[in-house]
């Protein structure tokens, strides 16, 4: 399957799009933890679905317009980074809950060290809201694409 890129300005820096042409896989700042480098068979081409689609409603997220996302989104992971990716998915829009929260909504309340780590490795960033994970203390903890944006996308939503 072919692998398709595109990168685009935001507010917060440039971002990567990856996707096979049916489902975005990647949304990365360009320079974040884990992000994948381009290999020689990626395509570069933005006009390929659901690249279009992405950046009109990032672009609404970014001026407050958008609170959630509705774009097709395939992640590849282990079947425990996809339970905690799920699980992210289902923090609303100006909320924030801590890694063991998270943990415990998944019936592991133990786990919260293992949940961050697979937090730190969402490969959609920001339309999986990984931003949302604080620490227990209400602290802005661990974010791949900077403790900064972190800081600055839950002052879009209003959470800060």
């Amino acid at each position: 399957m072919t692998t398709f890129y595109c990168d685009f300005d935001s507010r917060l820096g440039r971002i990567r799009l990856t996707g096979d042409a049916k489902a975005l896989t990647g949304l990365y700042f360009i320079g974040q933890k884990h992000e994948p480098a381009a290999e020689p068979d990626w395509v570069k081409d933005a006009t390929v679905a659901p690249f279009p689609l992405v950046r009109e409603q990032y672009g609404r997220y970014e001026r407050g317009e958008l609170s959630s996302f509705d774009v097709p989104v395939r992640m590849d992971g282990t079947p425990f980074r996809k339970a905690v990716w799920q699980a992210l998915r289902a923090i609303p829009c100006g909320s924030t809950v801590s890694y063991g929260e998270l943990a415990n909504s998944l019936g592991i309340p133990k786990a919260a060290r293992a949940v961050a780590g697979a937090v730190a490795r969402n490969p959609v960033g920001v339309i999986v809201p990984c931003h949302r994970v604080i620490g227990s203390d209400g602290s802005l903890t661990g974010y791949a694409g900077g403790l900064d944006r972190k800081e600055a996308l839950l002052k879009l939503e209003n959470v800060l």
